[in-house]
């Protein structure tokens, strides 16, 4: 469970992310999310060549300012919905100190999401 005295947020490992929405879904069902409107949305980018034989072509899962940590499932000790429901498993849930953490230390492409509140409470 959250402590409020320390920042939480998710680490997204984009370069794994298969681009399937699952998170986008899962998100929108939990709370009840109007069409057309995200708490979390999948954003492709790419695909181009950008030098001899090298590819930009990424998904990447954006959490939108309606994203709050599923603070009420995380209260009860659950993962948030999109972390939860991650096909390939390239989202994380935690404290920022340790994500980033995490996320210096790995040879692959991840963002770091905090929301502006900074807990998910």
């Amino acid at each position: 469970m959250a402590d409020t005295k320390e920042a939480y947020g998710l680490l997204i490992n984009y370069e794994y992310c298969t681009g399937c929405k699952s998170c986008e879904m899962a998100c929108s069902v939990e709370h009840d999310i109007p069409i057309g409107e995200f708490g979390i949305k999948m954003v492709e980018v790419g695909p181009w060549e950008y030098a001899p034989k090298k590819w930009q072509n990424d998904c990447v899962p954006i959490p939108t300012d309606q994203c709050n940590l599923c603070a009420e499932r995380v209260a009860k000790d659950k993962k948030p919905t999109c972390v939860k429901h991650c096909q390939a498993d390239v989202m994380e849930y935690g404290r920022v100190a340790d994500l980033a953490q995490r996320m210096a230390a790995a040879a692959t492409k991840y963002v770091l999401f905090v929301p502006k509140a900074g807990t998910a409470k």
